[in-house]
């Protein structure tokens, strides 16, 4: 039987108990932590979970925030904890769910996704990265781009073409490759922000173990859905409070500065407000239906919203401050270690929000997923369904 709440609370209280976390290492508190089953308490016992409702990580949250208790800074290995920790586990093996789970969930390895080319972003099944097997080995050359945390990672999960004589989906595999391994080449890519938050990944002559793949060979793409899904939730579906995320800093604004306001702006302002916090509860609601199951193409609709909503928000924010709009705090070039939409000032939130509707999936892409997997919709034609891969124009 799966524990409930009380049981819960009180593995929570024994874990505070053994493990101060006033007087315990950060590393070694979290270490306990995922061995107690309170990491992510949804998960298998002996993977840092409990295999218990999903509901119930909310009662450990709780428990821990209330002393005080260090988290594995959850946006640091965003990518990780949202995208390669479920992947794995539902397509790893034994002993790859062993190996990677733990040091992913506390932070110790941070991961990144080798996915999009620069010939395949939104049709991402049309990847040319190539792997060839060699023995016990996958040789991989190929280029990615729009990496987050490269420059940080010691893991990535990547699609290769591994079949170029199958239909561009069919011919896929999904890797777990070593950033650290000779071949892998990482580069900034300098944003309109001035930061380099993402990165082109060069892979030339890249030596991954067949132990290293996850899922069965050619189907890749069915695993890399998983993770998209995954990242669509990630992304658009994240828990934060009423006026958190973009809308908080123009409604400070708006409270803090009542020279700025105007009819116009105000009732701009008013309709943003509530279709931020629509939104926001719709992101709760999508939550609760995770507890029952895998994300779906759900998860796509909230990160449209999240997208729309951003840009509109950062543009009223910055028509509403005039010409203080116009300023630009830093323009330095730096490599940052975690994502922030929302940080720093109004300049940096409107031009980082342009990339919310590429990042993760397209605006145009994740129309088509809701129209044909939500709504039911006919299919757009594909004339490249049932063509080899390696037979279409590019």
């Amino acid at each position: 039987m799966s524990p409930d709440a009380a049981e819960v609370r009180r593995r929570t209280r024994e874990l505070l108990a053994a493990h101060p976390p006033a007087t315990t290492d950060r590393t070694d508190f979290l270490k306990a932590r995922f061995d107690a089953g309170l990491a992510w308490v949804h998960y298998p016992v002996g993977l840092g979970g409990l295999d218990a409702p999903r509901s119930l990580q909310q009662v450990v949250d709780a428990e821990l925030a209330a002393a005080d208790a260090p988290d594995n800074d959850p946006r640091r290995i965003g990518i990780g904890l949202g995208m390669a920790a479920p992947t794995i586990l539902g397509f790893g093996t034994d002993e790859q769910k062993q190996r990677f789970l733990r040091p992913l969930w506390v932070g110790e390895e941070v991961w990144c996704q080798l996915f999009s080319e620069p010939g395949a972003g939104s049709d991402l099944a049309a990847l040319a990265t190539r792997a060839v097997r060699d023995g016990d080995d996958w040789i991989v050359d190929g280029q990615k781009v729009w990496t987050s945390s490269a420059h940080l990672a010691r893991w990535a999960i990547l699609i290769a073409r591994t079949d170029p004589g199958l239909p561009k989906h069919r011919g896929i595999s999904y890797f777990l490759c070593d950033m650290t391994d000779p071949g892998v080449e990482v580069r900034p890519l300098r944003q309109i922000t001035g930061e380099a938050e993402f990165n082109e990944v060069f892979l030339s002559g890249v030596r991954i173990p067949d132990s290293h793949r996850l899922g069965p060979v050619g189907e890749g793409w069915k695993v890399a859905r998983t993770t998209l899904m995954n990242e669509r939730v990630s992304i658009g579906g994240s828990r934060i409070p009423r006026e958190g995320g973009m809308i908080g800093p123009v409604s400070a604004t708006w409270r803090e500065r009542p020279d700025l306001r105007t009819h116009d702006t105000h009732q701009r302002l008013l309709t943003l407000w509530v279709e931020a916090e629509v939104a926001r509860l719709t992101g709760e609601r999508l939550r609760q239906q995770l507890v029952a199951g895998q994300p779906g193409p759900e998860g796509s609709g909230m990160k449209l919203a999240f997208a729309r909503l951003n840009q509109e928000i950062s543009g009223l924010e910055v028509e509403l401050l005039g010409d203080e709009g116009l300023l630009y705090g830093d323009w330095t070039m730096r490599r940052p270690e975690l994502v922030d939409f929302t940080g720093r000032d109004a300049g940096y939130r409107y031009l980082r929000s342009k990339g919310n509707s590429i990042e993760g999936g397209t605006s145009e892409v994740l129309l088509n997923i809701v129209a044909e997997r939500v709504l039911g919709l006919p299919a757009e034609p594909r004339n490249d369904k049932d063509v080899a891969w390696k037979d279409l124009s590019r």
